[in-house]
């Protein structure tokens, strides 16, 4: 992936807020008081499709259509955010979208994605095989194939650090969720085209910790499942690409459990009657449980998003 500056992230922000207005970040109180630190949350569960996946997808699809005039539309894996972004920007441009989910997937998410008007095929145990089916399809169907990591996808994503850095430049550390890690790269070159000193601290779930084991070895490990109810978290071997990004650019990755990502969830309800879906709530969770090291510190969290099922949620509410 090549560097991203100023510039690039500015220009791809003009182009997201065609679509959606920047989202908030408030410094919520509640969250002080219980950390002992000042907690600023971003706040990417407050966008057009509840996640931050929409900025990418808003930026890949003006490329697509630049570079690629005579497309027909676009095929691509998704556990539900990245889904429902594609299939929200596609719209826009009058493109089909094909989105592929693992079989027993968030049935909310799907259905979010059929109301901004895409295709939804069910395949697979997990998002592993998914992909592989959307490459497929890609071929038999002439769609093109979006990946789940491209600098046009992370130049998007990066707006929401931009905006994150604007107001609070001065931030010691920023706690990133890792899926495929679109959002970790996007805070990682924000910050170095900002030429800011935060510290990146990328979040996986201790049951899909393929990012951390990578980041912690050198190399890309993979693991044999990634069965978490965090499903934005669910990858079993991170992209190459993203990894190169944030093995040089992330201080550290932490594993939090699922009880860890749970109690975050309700944490955020409590303290800022905010909904968090799983991987939402990862962030925090790290914060939650590294607060010590925290403790007198300005620290953001970013609340990638809050597209969970009532079922679920009332699961962890309750």
């Amino acid at each position: 992936m090549h560097t991203l500056t100023r510039d690039d992230i500015e220009q791809a922000a003009r182009n997201v807020y065609q679509v959606m207005p920047a989202t908030a970040q408030y410094p919520w109180p509640l969250l002080a008081r219980r950390l002992g630190c000042t907690v600023w949350v971003k706040h990417e569960n407050h966008t057009p499709t509840g996640a931050f996946k929409v900025r990418g997808g808003i930026t890949f699809m003006h490329w697509l259509k630049r570079e690629h005039p005579g497309v027909k539309g676009i095929v691509s894996a998704t556990r539900g955010n990245h889904g429902q972004s594609l299939a929200l920007a596609a719209g826009a441009l009058g493109l089909r979208a094909l989105i592929v989910v693992p079989q027993g997937n968030s049935v909310e998410k799907n259905n979010a994605m059929r109301g901004f008007g895409a295709e939804v095929v069910e395949y697979g145990r997990d998002f592993d095989d998914a992909r592989e089916e959307a490459a497929r399809l890609a071929q038999e169907n002439d769609l093109f194939l979006v990946p789940p990591f491209h600098t046009e996808l992370v130049k998007g994503v990066a707006t929401y650090a931009l905006e994150l850095f604007n107001a609070v430049p001065d931030l010691d550390t920023v706690y990133v969720p890792i899926g495929c890690g679109s959002g970790i790269c996007g805070v990682i070159a924000a910050r170095d085209a900002l030429g800011l000193d935060t510290r990146v601290v990328g979040v996986v779930s201790t049951e899909a910790a393929a990012a951390q084991l990578s980041f912690d070895t050198g190399a890309l490990c993979e693991t044999a499942s990634a069965t978490t109810f965090a499903d934005g978290l669910a990858v079993r071997k991170p992209i190459p690409e993203a990894f190169a990004v944030y093995a040089a650019g992330a201080a550290r990755i932490v594993a939090v459990s699922d009880a860890q990502i749970a109690e975050a969830m309700r944490v955020y309800y409590t303290d800022t009657h905010n909904l968090a879906e799983g991987a939402g709530a990862a962030a925090l969770a790290a914060l939650i449980a590294e607060r010590e090291a925290m403790s007198g510190k300005k620290v953001g969290v970013i609340l990638s998003g809050g597209n969970v099922d009532r079922s679920v949620y009332a699961g962890v509410i309750a």
